[in-house]
C-alpha cells in the first residue's frame, strides 16, 4: 500500500551556504530515510518537486529564497532545435549499453576526470570513490545506467531513475576531451527518446535557477515545464521572473 503524502515524516537541515547562489543560505527538506518509497510514491513526490540523491529524497526549503524551480520536459511536445538535431546526428556512431551498476574502475576514472576538469570549483571535488558510489547508487531500486562507447572506448555515462510517469535525469558525466560531441545535451536527448519509446510522459531535469549559469542548459529544451504555484506550467506561459517560485508543500512538516 502506498503511503499518503500527509503521513510522511520529513526533516530539514540547518541553514548552510548555497551551492548555486553566492551569499545565499540554503535549507533542504528530506523525506525520512526510514520511509519505504515505492515507484508510486516516488512519482508522487516528483510531481511536487522532490529529487533523489543517493538514498535521500529531498527538495529545497529555503526561508529567504525560492530560486530553485523543479523542471521537466513534456516528451510528446518536445521538438529538437536545429543545434540539438546536429548533436543528435553527431552522436549516432556511439554504442549505448545499459548495465546494472557503474561501480567499476573504468567508470569511476571517467567520473574523476570529469569532476577535475569540469567541476573543480564544486562540492564534489576532489572526486572520492565512496561519495561517487553513495551519490549514484540504486537507492530506490529503479535506477538505470547507460554507458556510451566510441568503439571500445567509454566516453560517457548516464544515470536515470524510471518512475511511473517518466524518467528522472539523475546525473551524466563524460570524457572532458569530447567537447565536440556535446554529450551533456545528447544525454538529455537520448533520455527523451527513451521515454518516448517507453510511453512515458516526462523527463525530469531537476532544479532550474534563472540566474545560475550551470543550469542554463535546461532552458534550451523546449517546451520546458516548471512547477509554479503548485502546478506544472510551460515556461513560455510565465509572464516574468516574479511568476517563478517553488510550490508550497502539500503536507505538514513533522518533528
Amino acid at each position: 500500500m502506498t503511503a499518503s503524502l500527509r503521513d510522511i515524516r520529513v526533516y530539514t537541515t540547518f541553514p548552510h551556504d548555497c551551492s548555486y547562489l553566492e551569499g545565499e543560505e540554503a535549507t533542504t527538506l528530506f523525506i525520512d530515510p526510514r520511509q519505504k518509497i515505492s515507484s508510486e510514491l516516488y512519482t508522487q513526490l516528483s510531481l511536487i518537486g522532490f529529487r533523489r540523491s543517493g538514498e535521500h529524497v529531498y527538495r529545497p526549503h529555503c526561508a529567504r529564497c525560492s530560486a530553485c524551480v523543479a523542471s521537466r520536459i513534456p516528451v510528446d511536445a518536445f521538438k529538437r532545435s536545429k543545434s540539438q538535431q546536429r548533436v543528435w546526428r553527431r552522436n549516432q556512431d556511439l554504442r549505448i549499453v545499459e548495465s546494472s551498476d557503474i561501480f567499476d574502475t573504468e567508470t569511476f576514472d571517467l567520473y574523476a576526470r570529469y569532476i577535475k576538469e569540469r567541476h573543480a570549483d564544486g562540492d564534489m571535488y576532489p572526486p572520492d570513490k565512496d561519495q561517487y558510489q553513495s551519490f549514484l547508487n540504486n537507492g530506490l531500486g529503479n535506477t538505470r545506467y547507460f554507458r556510451l562507447y566510441d568503439k571500445q572506448r567509454l566516453v560517457g555515462v548516464m544515470v536515470s531513475d524510471q518512475m511511473l510517469d517518466g524518467l528522472s535525469a539523475i546525473y551524466t558525466f563524460y570524457e572532458p576531451t569530447e567537447e565536440r560531441r556535446s554529450l551533456g545535451t545528447f544525454s538529455v536527448l537520448y533520455q527523451v527518446e527513451l521515454a518516448r519509446t517507453s510511453n512515458l510522459d516526462h523527463v525530469y531535469l531537476g532544479y532550474w535557477i534563472q540566474t545560475c549559469e550551470k543550469m542554463s542548459y535546461k532552458a534550451r529544451f523546449k517546451p520546458l515545464e516548471m512547477l509554479v504555484g503548485g502546478e506544472w506550467q510551460r515556461e513560455d506561459a510565465l509572464s516574468g521572473p516574479d511568476d517563478i517560485a517553488v510550490t508550497e508543500l502539500c503536507f505538514v512538516e513533522k518533528p
